[in-house]
């Protein structure tokens, strides 16, 4: 009888994490300290998607510039594949196992640069590889995403929104990180290509066994892409748990709020609003 290799450690594994910050005082009101992020601890395996969902303000951004070594936690600890990981002390190894796709792609990408020089820079910057390789990996990588070859020497603003989100997931790809956290990647994007995007993202998950941590308030969005769920408000962690049980018996009453609160947005939804707008006509 063969024994099973036993499993690694989880691709990211964070414990009692906190960031706090101190507000500037005024006159007659002295600083104050403002708890951002309250004791979060989770892990998330390899290939799996936990979605980070909750109001503006709750913590989700700030959670995801520590786990991508932007900010240092004030307390707690992160660790990658294994290894410890700390924003004061990033090592290459470390910089290549974790990447980010913000919210605004166009924000994200160097108007002076070329596709093919964004796409290249990661491997220029923490890699070997010879300008022919770096060039012939960014070919592939923009090829990958959907876009074309033709598109390499082209400068950002000649791109739509969407094709930008695409070129910043390739950029994101290109050092092979352990995982991705994917920062409200889709909110600013039409349905249609929100729906082409998330598609995309399922692809490569599945193709190159990605790891996401994604970051929402979209809960439609969340249902279609997410394995676990987890839920903030004000800092906390108030529910965590697999989609299916948390979408379909929330414990938290403010994960009950925000569901109530978020318009069904499936297809027999849509048409029965339709049907009554038509009616009440």
């Amino acid at each position: 009888m063969t024994t099973p290799a036993p499993a690694g450690p989880p691709v990211l594994d964070v414990k009692h994490l906190r960031r706090d910050y101190v507000s500037s005082g005024g006159f007659l009101r002295p600083a104050r300290i403002v708890h951002a992020v309250k004791d979060v601890s989770f892990t998330l395996e390899k290939g799996r998607t936990l979605a980070v969902v909750g109001e503006s303000g709750c913590g989700k951004s700030t959670l995801a510039r520590m786990i991508t070594l932007i900010d240092p936690p004030t307390a707690g600890e992160i660790r990658i594949d294994g290894l410890p990981a700390s924003a004061a002390h990033v090592t290459r190894e470390l910089r290549q196992k974790v990447q980010i796709v913000f919210q605004n792609p166009y924000g994200s990408l160097n108007p002076r640069q070329k596709i093919g020089d964004v796409l290249a820079e990661p491997l220029l910057l923490n890699t070997a590889m010879k300008a022919p390789e770096r060039r012939e990996r960014a070919m592939a990588m923009l090829t990958r995403v959907g876009l074309s070859p033709e598109h390499f020497n082209r400068y950002p603003h000649m791109f739509s929104g969407g094709q930008r989100q695409r070129i910043a997931i390739a950029r994101a790809l290109m050092l092979n990180p352990s995982f991705l956290v994917l920062d409200e990647p889709v909110s600013a994007l039409d349905l249609s290509v929100q729906a082409q995007i998330l598609n995309l993202l399922k692809d490569l998950q599945d193709e190159f066994g990605l790891t996401y941590v994604f970051i929402s308030h979209d809960l439609s969005v969340v249902r279609y892409l997410a394995d676990e769920v987890m839920v903030m408000y004000f800092g906390d962690v108030v529910e965590h748990g697999s989609r299916e049980a948390v979408f379909a018996d929330p414990q938290h009453e403010y994960t009950r709020t925000l569901f109530a609160a978020t318009p069904r947005a499936d297809v027999a939804s849509i048409r029965a609003r339709i049907a009554r707008k038509h009616a009440a006509a």
